[in-house]
Formats: structure tokens, C-alpha cells, sequence
């Protein structure tokens, strides 16, 4: 064959992926959002045979020696080459699986959701414990087939953020606690700031209404995105014009359905607007978690908690709850959203403390892989920890050790990701603040023209380029945490 008949068999072998693809993030959508729970047998166990038959496709003999022969083929132009080498990678990282462990472990993963469902809503840690355990063995024993020098936690972080390792974050982590520490202890001893008022009954189909507003706002167009609810928000896309995000409602905290929506309509313009001649391959997923993060993070903190934000949106939200924020002033609702104390969701964590629950986190991955934590009580384990960071009594596993989904399907080394797109995030905001004046865009209802520049300077590029190239070429320089840390120190410094 020719180069130009290579090509076309390798596209044909993209098209066929992304097609099973598709499927399955759909099914795993409608899994998490409205399919009903006594269907889920059936459905996991056609869903694991989908993901074997994408697994045969992906790791088609013919097809890896195709990718052999493109990525060494000096006539393939810079794009498709990035491309070629990403999917060989990844051939690689899969080919080595047994499939029938493969389809096990995709099995076990939609089980152990299950059971993370069932135990968290019955806050009894005793319920998913086995399936975790089964989780991370089962993962261990996966990666060990790579033949790798490097751990298997390694691995697993690099895979979610490419180059990093557990001897970065532990640098990127100790920067983090060395500023964070002080900062909280003297922000706990400050006068606190009210903010009762947020937690009164905000009825749900109210809030539901205000969202409407919200979401046009945002500009996330139904043409090409849909919200719905699940018990942990989320996004999935299967192309740049099929972008589902999910919020949560909660009747006592009108603030947290608005900041996960915000959150996650971030992830998914970063998908929406990756150049569309991507669309179906692998350059079209974002960089990293990270970088996908750091652009979630980015809308919910550096634009959805900032005051321009709500000069706009604040009498619209009192318009809806005129009983309970009728009397409540702006400067009063802005300090409300933004009052920082140790609490238990990571989820609905302030800017200031939210990176502790990370820290927490990475510090038990880092134990259930190299052996010096186990599952079996991980809840005392969990609780502990918050007590030694935060200074709290997890009340149940709910609050605690239940309330995320992550290690359901042994997403182990993705949390670390939230802290360091994060910190990501302040960086890009810098640059930005230089072209644009966000403040004024937010207030003036110009939510498009922010999210314009993210698309030019960012998001049109995929995963064209690692993340430390796309912040040097965005930022004009290399990643630094100190942006972050300088931001979080004078915002809460003027706060308490």
C-alpha cells in the first residue's frame, strides 16, 4: 500500500472506534443519569462485550503494524504523525491485556458503580468495600502486564497527566501545604463570615428555573449541549456537537447546582470547541486532566465565584427566592459563596481548603498502591486524615469516604489532576486578564467572548501539543504554582 491508501485505512479503523465509542458513552451516561437500577445486569454485562469488541478492533494486529508503519512514514504530515503516535502509545499500553480480563474489568467496574450507588445511599462503607478491593487488585495485576520500570501508581498518573509522577506532586503538594496551612489556620481564627442564609430551603423546581437563565447565560447552546442530574455531576461528549454535562440539586445550598453547572459546562466547551477536523480521533480529547481541569475549575472559581459574575446574576437569583435573599445585599451573598471553613464534600469545598481534600486523597492512592494502606477500614483511614488536615469529625461514610465516584472504576491518580488544573487555571487567568477585561464581559452578559478566548488560545488545539507546551505558548512561560498561591493568598486575605 501507498501512503495515501494507508491513510485511508487508518481513518477507516478511527471511524469504526469512535463509533463504539459513541455507544458506549452513551449507555455510560444514561447508566449515571435515568436508566432504572434493575436493569443494570443486563446492561453491564453487554456493555463489558461492547468494550471487548472495541478492545479487538483497537488491538487489531494488522492495525498496530499499520501504526508502525505511519508514525516512521516521513511523508505523513505533523498532525496526523502527534495523532499516530498517541493511538500507537496506546495500543501499547492495551495490546499486552489478556481481552478477557480486559471485559472482566470493564464488567467489574460498572458493579462496583453499583454497589458505590447502594452504599452511598445508605452511607454503610461495608457495601463497597469488597468491590474496591476487587477494583485496585485487578488494576494492579492490568498494569503489571505493561512490563514497566516505572510503579504502577506512576503509570496511572501518567496516564491521566502525561510526565508527571508521584515525586512532582509531591513537590507541587508540599509548595501547596508550606502556604495553604498558615493561611487557613489564620483564615479559621478570623471573624467568620455569615452565610446561614444559603442554606435555607431553596425548593428544587425553583432552582430549576434560575438554571434556565443560567444556562443562557453560558451560552451553552442546545444545539449542541444538554444538562441533566446525577448523584455526581459529570461530562461526557461523543463529539465537539454532542456535549451532556449533569449538576446536582441540593433543597439547603442554592449555591451548589450553580457552581457544578458552571464547572461543568467548562469541561465541556474545552470539548466543543477543539478544532472540529479532530472530531472522532484522539486529538480531539484535551490534553490532559489537568488541562481539563483547569478549564472546570477556571468557570466555577476564577469566573463563577467572582463578584462581576453576580452583579449580574444576583437580582435575577433574588427575582426567584425573593423570601430568602430579598434582604440579603450582594457584597453579602458574594462573601457568602466565597466564606472558607473546613468541611467534608470536596465537592462543595472553598477555593482556600479544597486543595487539603485532594492532598487527602493522593496520600490514600499512594498507600492502597504501595501497600501501606489497605481497604479494609479505608473509612477510619479516611476519617482520620480529615481530622489530621481539616480539623473535622467525618458524621458517615456519605459525607465521607462514600462521597465520590472516582475509584468506582479505578479512576486511582486522576484526583491529583483537580488541584494542579487548579492551579493551571490561575495561570491562564493571568494571561487572559491581559487581553480582556473579564470583569466587565461577566457583568455585561458576555460570557461568549471569555469563552472565545479560551477556544483561540486553548481549547482549539486538542491534544495537539503536551500540557507544558500549551502553557508556555499561552502564557509565555513554564508552569508555576505561584500564580495560584499569590491568588488565593490576596483573595482571602481581602475576605477575612
Amino acid at each position: 500500500m501507498n501512503t495515501s491508501e494507508k491513510l485511508k485505512k487508518y481513518k477507516d479503523w478511527i471511524f469504526r472506534c469512535s463509533a463504539y465509542q459513541m455507544a458506549l458513552n452513551i449507555i455510560s451516561i444514561d447508566k449515571q443519569t435515568v436508566a432504572p437500577s434493575a436493569g443494570s445486569a443486563y446492561r453491564d454485562e453487554r456493555s463489558a462485550y461492547l468494550s471487548g469488541e472495541l478492545f479487538s478492533l483497537e488491538t487489531d494486529p494488522e492495525i498496530v503494524t499499520l501504526l508502525e508503519d505511519l508514525k516512521n512514514d516521513n511523508d505523513i504530515d505533523a498532525e496526523d504523525k502527534r495523532a499516530i503516535e498517541l493511538y500507537y502509545k496506546r495500543i501499547m499500553d492495551t495490546l499486552c491485556i489478556p481481552k478477557d480480563e480486559y471485559v472482566a474489568f470493564k464488567r467489574l467496574c460498572d458493579e462496583s458503580f453499583d454497589a458505590w450507588i447502594l452504599a452511598k445511599s445508605k452511607a454503610d462503607y461495608s457495601i463497597f468495600e469488597p468491590y474496591l478491593k476487587r477494583v485496585i487488585e485487578s488494576k494492579k495485576k492490568l498494569y503489571g502486564y505493561r512490563n514497566s520500570d516505572k510503579s504502577i501508581y506512576n503509570q496511572m498518573l501518567d496516564d491521566f497527566e502525561p510526565g508527571m509522577s508521584v515525586e512532582k506532586y509531591d513537590i507541587f503538594f508540599e509548595a501547596l501545604k508550606n502556604r495553604l496551612v498558615p493561611l487557613i489556620k489564620k483564615v479559621t481564627n478570623a471573624k467568620q463570615i455569615k452565610e446561614d442564609f444559603l442554606h435555607q430551603s431553596f425548593p428544587v423546581e425553583e432552582q430549576k428555573k434560575f438554571m434556565d437563565e443560567l444556562l443562557k447565560y453560558l451560552y451553552f447552546d442546545p444545539s449542541w449541549g444538554y444538562q441533566n442530574e446525577s448523584e455526581h455531576p459529570f461530562t461526557s461528549w461523543t463529539c465537539e456537537n454532542d456535549c451532556r454535562t449533569t449538576t446536582k440539586y441540593i433543597e439547603n445550598n442554592v449555591a451548589s447546582a450553580i457552581l457544578s453547572t458552571v464547572h461543568e459546562v467548562g469541561h465541556a466547551y474545552y470539548e466543543h470547541n477543539i478544532n472540529p477536523k479532530y472530531d472522532g480521533m484522539i486529538l480531539s480529547e484535551g490534553v490532559s486532566c489537568g488541562m481539563h481541569e483547569s478549564q472546570s475549575r477556571l468557570c466555577e472559581n476564577y469566573l463563577g465565584k467572582t463578584l462581576a459574575f453576580w452583579k449580574y446574576h444576583y437580582p435575577r437569583l433574588q427575582e426567584v427566592f425573593p423570601k430568602q435573599l430579598g434582604k440579603v445585599a450582594l457584597e453579602d451573598f458574594y462573601k457568602a459563596i466565597n466564606a472558607s471553613k473546613p468541611s467534608f464534600v470536596r465537592t462543595e469545598a472553598d477555593e482556600l481548603t479544597y486543595p487539603l481534600h485532594i492532598l487527602i486523597r493522593y496520600e490514600i492512592e499512594k498507600g492502597l498502591f504501595d501497600g501501606s494502606i489497605s481497604t479494609e477500614g479505608l473509612d477510619k483511614t479516611w476519617n482520620a486524615k480529615y481530622k489530621e488536615y481539616l480539623g473535622i469529625d467525618v458524621p458517615n461514610d456519605r459525607l465521607g469516604i462514600l462521597q465520590d465516584v472516582h475509584w468506582s472504576d479505578g479512576s486511582f491518580g486522576y484526583f491529583p489532576t483537580y488541584a494542579l488544573g487548579t492551579a493551571f487555571a490561575a495561570q491562564y487567568m493571568h494571561a487572559m486578564k491581559k487581553d480582556i477585561d473579564v470583569d466587565s464581559l461577566l457583568e455585561n452578559n458576555h460570557f461568549d467572548e471569555i469563552m472565545k478566548w479560551l477556544k483561540e488560545n486553548i481549547h482549539t488545539y486538542g491534544f495537539l501539543y503536551e500540557a507544558p507546551k500549551l502553557m508556555k505558548t499561552v502564557t509565555g512561560e513554564d508552569f508555576d504554582v505561584k500564580y495560584f498561591l499569590d491568588y488565593i493568598e490576596e483573595k482571602y486575605t481581602k475576605l477575612y
